[in-house]
């Protein structure tokens, strides 16, 4: 098991990590992040607001599934949004720089701490 600190410094070492955070997504508020490039208390913010609405949509649409992971790519960085499996209402949200960066072992790391996250 990794506290939110291992996790967040773990993501970190991945190539092309910019920042990451763990995000309550009941408040919109981080439990704990690392690194810039951005501004992190309105990513997060933001973010929840993003899960939220996927979560509003699969019920409207009457999927009984979850989220995986939400991967949003931009010109220049890949943002990945994963629910988290052990605690309900919490994310790992982390941004990485699209040129440095390769997405499928990202998101794989992104998979593997994930299982790993005690709180």
């Amino acid at each position: 098991m990794s506290t939110i600190k291992q996790t967040l410094d773990e993501l970190m070492e991945v190539d092309g990590a910019m920042c990451a955070a763990i995000v309550d997504s009941t408040s919109g508020m981080m439990l704990g992040s690392v690194g810039t490039g951005v501004d992190l208390e309105v990513a997060a913010a933001g973010n929840t607001e993003v899960v939220r609405a996927k979560m509003k949509t699969m019920r409207a649409l009457g999927l009984n599934d979850v989220i995986e992971d939400i991967l949003i790519t931009l010109g220049k960085h890949y943002h990945i949004i994963r629910p988290a499996s052990r605690k309900e209402g919490v994310f790992i949200y982390f941004v990485l720089d699209k040129q440095r960066s390769n997405l499928a072992m990202a998101r794989r790391k992104v998979q593997d701490v994930d299982k790993e996250l005690a709180f």
